[in-house]
């Protein structure tokens, strides 16, 4: 059994520590920094990275804190909050559903976001910041009638996998329709704000975002007890003092939030939501949800991708999106094919 280490505060309180999990989350966190400060100098003008720590320092040049500061920093934020939204997002479903399956790319809540962006492009020709809040409102109705479908004297894992499912086939071919509706110029806009994408991303993109993670990582890492009780299933979560249903919506709501709020700021990045808790749960070896080292490998996921394309591609050449829904997909693949050989499917 892996070793656990207990904390007792003056007031009583007892943390649990894992130790490889803390070791693992440390890591992350550093690797996570060196990626960002690489990302930060990668581009058609090249900084080493001991320049960027520099500048990023306040130490500088005129022309490093121009390209850092005011261009490259907030992409690189943005990156790093959406693969963080995404990951936890990724995780809360997951662990609720109780199923690897259950991500909100994979479950509808991706394409309802998509729905109403597409719907601002399309029949009403709404500018960037109307294109997010059709992005954040379309993620949100999706959330709620996937609920309310899902909902049978409660909701179990499988059933919300499989409205989801279903859900998430109306909603692209909804997607579609839209499509062929729109105009050349709203239709290569549409085409370009659904490959998902960090290119040309500023600090407005930043703030909303950062002030979004601020209110939901708290509240959701204050459920995390509550949360790895549920897994053991509704009955069992009661008996150890858990309100399951105020729970499960609380925790749904949230990452319903935090995924249409990563959307609308970089559009749909596929996968990413998937694989970081499944990455961060072998890492750590440990089970429950992993809310933080989940956090942490989706942020690292995405700029990791992000600098990977641009150092293969060339800066905006290719979208971070299409690089994840490549690499994801494969993931994905191979997933079934193990859920199946458990005989879980």
């Amino acid at each position: 059994m892996k070793a656990l280490k207990a904390i007792r505060t003056e007031g009583g309180l007892s943390v649990r520590i894992e130790p490889r999990a803390l070791v693992v989350g440390v890591l992350l966190c550093l690797v996570t920094v060196a990626v960002a400060v690489v990302l930060i100098g990668t581009g058609d003008f090249a900084i080493p990275a001991a320049d960027v720590v520099r500048t990023l320092l306040g130490e500088g040049t005129t022309a490093h804190t121009f390209i850092v500061n005011d261009l490259r920093l907030p992409r690189v934020l943005v990156g790093l909050l959406v693969g963080a939204a995404l990951g936890l997002s990724g995780a809360i479903f997951q662990s609720i559903s109780r199923n690897p399956l259950g991500s909100p790319d994979v479950i509808g809540f991706g394409q309802g976001s998509t729905v109403g962006a597409l719907t601002v492009i399309v029949l009403f020709h709404g500018s960037a910041v109307e294109v997010a809040a059709g992005s954040l409102v379309g993620g949100l109705l999706t959330g709620v009638l996937i609920y309310l479908l899902a909902w049978k004297r409660g909701v179990h894992g499988y059933r919300l996998v499989l409205v989801g499912i279903g859900a998430a086939a109306v909603l692209t071919a909804l997607n579609g329709y839209l499509l062929t509706k729109a105009d050349l110029v709203d239709a290569a806009r549409a085409y370009v704000w659904m490959a998902g994408s960090l290119n040309g991303r500023d600090w407005e993109q930043v703030w909303p975002l950062l002030w979004l993670c601020a209110v939901l990582v708290p509240l959701i890492l204050a459920y995390g007890r509550p949360l790895r009780m549920l897994e053991m299933g509704d009955d069992a979560a009661y008996a150890l003092g858990v309100r399951p249903e105020r729970t499960r919506i609380v925790l749904m709501l949230s990452a319903v939030l935090l995924t249409a709020s990563a959307t609308a700021a970089a559009g749909p990045v596929s996968f990413v939501a998937l694989t970081a808790p499944q990455l961060a749960r072998r890492l750590t070896r440990s089970p429950g949800p992993n809310l933080v080292a989940s956090l942490l490998m989706g942020a690292l996921l995405l700029i990791a991708a992000d600098l990977a394309a641009q150092r293969a591609f060339g800066a905006d050449a290719l979208p971070v999106g299409v690089l994840t829904g490549v690499l994801g997909g494969v993931y994905l693949l191979w997933l079934l094919v193990a859920e199946r050989r458990a005989g879980r499917i």
